[in-house]
């Protein structure tokens, strides 16, 4: 079963700390291209104009850019690319996004204990739920096919990235920018091929459908690339810190358990004596979602988003009611 964050059968929460979007979003910019997109007409089936947008904005070269329906949708493709290549091994993180292992099981990958002896390698950085730098990189980099998930990079809050920009060029990139942005519900992804694999570049172009993007998904990729988002996205972050900060205070001064992040989200245990699915479910009733970690191998922790203040208010409020109601 597959267990995401966001909207479920009982709609939108109220307070949705469970997805990682930025609380600060949605981007005016982005959101205005999405609106006003044409939608009556197919896109550009080449995407000529999008891939050299967006082939600026990252200053490489654009057969570099390959193009997805979705951050999912490219990791099962390149799982595909690697299984019919005659690769059988995959490396995934100890805490994941759960689709690189759902990817590796539809293709019939194996999962393996050691990136050097994978053949395909999965990182994000920073990493989810933790928010912090992926640990355990191949000693060699372009050894194997290492697909670095960048999707909240853009939202990153404090430190540097695990590897340097030379290190990257090594690397497949995977950029989701719909968490930046705020507008999750738009499907749009694309990934930066490493700089020796422009044959490999070609031929997942060439297994994804046509018109893998939408003109929803075209508008806010190519508004992503544009200078006044980055900016937007960039100052956001100012105020996405002092969410975390007061966020992180007030839910340890309230007794939950909180690991280091360096992201706009992070793990957290909550009071002694609470059982994280009773919690979870009287939280939800009183309008607050949060997401558990079990999913993720952290049973008993759950995964918040920074969100305003008067949304961890009113969690610290339901939370302590449920405390009460229990003793």
């Amino acid at each position: 079963m597959r267990i995401h964050g966001g909207p479920d059968a009982g709609g939108v929460a109220l307070h949705d700390f469970s997805t990682n979007s930025n609380a600060c979003g949605p981007c005016p910019i982005a959101l205005a291209a999405v609106q006003s997109a044409d939608a009556t007409r197919y896109p550009d089936p080449q995407y000529t104009a999008l891939k050299a947008a967006l082939a600026t904005h990252h200053s490489v070269e654009p057969w570099r850019v390959v193009l997805a329906g979705s951050a999912s949708e490219f990791i099962f493709r390149i799982s595909a690319w690697v299984r019919q290549g005659g690769g059988s091994r995959v490396h995934l993180p100890q805490h994941a996004y759960g689709d690189y292992a759902h990817a590796a099981q539809a293709w019939g990958l194996l999962p393996c204990a050691y990136a050097d002896t994978a053949d395909l390698v999965w990182a994000c950085d920073p990493a989810s739920p933790t928010g912090q730098n992926h640990t355990g990189w191949p000693q060699v980099l372009d050894r194997n096919t290492l697909v670095l998930d960048g999707a909240y990079a853009p939202l990153r809050l404090s430190g540097e990235p695990a590897l340097n920009a030379k290190q990257r060029e090594a690397v497949w990139q995977l950029f989701s920018p719909n968490k930046a942005l705020g507008l999750t519900g738009v499907r749009a992804a694309y990934a930066l091929a490493p700089v020796y694999a422009q044959a490999v570049a070609l031929a997942l172009d060439a297994m994804a459908p046509s018109w893998v993007l939408g003109a929803h998904g075209v508008a806010m990729l190519s508004a992503w690339a544009e200078a006044d988002t980055q900016a937007w996205v960039i100052q956001s972050l100012d105020t996405l810190r002092q969410w975390k900060q007061h966020q992180v205070s007030v839910l340890e001064n309230a007794g939950w358990t909180l690991m280091p992040s360096a992201a706009n989200f992070f793990c957290a245990r909550p009071p002694a004596g609470h059982d994280v699915p009773t919690l979870l479910a009287t939280l939800r009733v009183g309008g607050i979602k949060l997401r558990d970690a079990t999913s993720f191998g952290l049973p008993g922790w759950v995964r918040l988003g920074v969100l305003p203040v008067p949304a961890v208010t009113e969690l610290l409020r339901v939370t302590s009611a449920a405390t009460n109601t229990t003793l």
